[in-house]
């Protein structure tokens, strides 16, 4: 199982690499693979009743949290599919084609609704405009003007009058070029 479970993980990180270009994710995703896999084992091994094992993954799945950079939900997607292949692998399940099979719909549908052609070019940026603009279609066209995207949606986060300053959640379709120089150090979340 711990073959299957690291060919799992790889083909996991393999697909998120390829798609998202971020390597710094990938330690993350195989370390809390192993380690919920290895508790999975461990505990699916100690002398224990089902219920006690139940109440024993809870309590180790209920102390993993993501504190330290905030991410964007694709990535929270891989991590929870990490933790999945993990304990799919780990509990011990008979047939072990059954685990198999699972942790390949798994990948399979990662595959799918994380695939390019499906989520095209429609992005996720907080976006930081020097001057106070409250009315959220306003701020849409501007945003739009400025950025040369087309604006889908906006959600004012802060607006300061005194400083003359908004700041926006904004979702985008990417088509053609921006308007944003490379130069300016902006760059769209992927």
């Amino acid at each position: 199982m711990a073959a299957i479970n690291l060919v799992a993980i790889l083909l996991l990180c393999g697909m998120y690499v390829a798609r998202h270009r971020r390597r710094d994710l990938v330690v993350s995703y195989i370390i809390i693979n192993v380690g919920v896999f290895a508790v999975t084992v461990a505990l699916a091994n100690a002398d224990a009743t089902s219920a006690g094992m139940g109440l024993g993954l809870f309590g180790v799945l209920s102390i993993i949290r993501l504190r330290s950079t905030e991410l964007d939900q694709r990535e929270v997607a891989y991590y929870f599919a990490s933790l999945a292949l993990g304990l799919l692998m780990g509990i011990g399940l008979e047939p072990i084609g059954l685990a198999i099979g699972l942790s390949a719909l798994l990948l399979v549908i990662m595959f799918i609704v994380d695939h390019p052609k499906l989520m095209t070019s429609l992005r996720n940026q907080i976006v930081i405009v020097d001057r106070a603009i409250g009315d959220e279609e306003e701020l849409k066209s501007y945003l739009g003007t400025q950025m040369g995207y087309t604006i889908e949606n906006v959600t004012i986060t802060e607006l300061d009058l005194i400083n003359d300053k908004t700041v926006a959640n904004i979702r985008y379709t990417v088509g053609g070029a921006s308007k944003i120089p490379p130069a300016s150090g902006a760059t769209p979340l992927r």
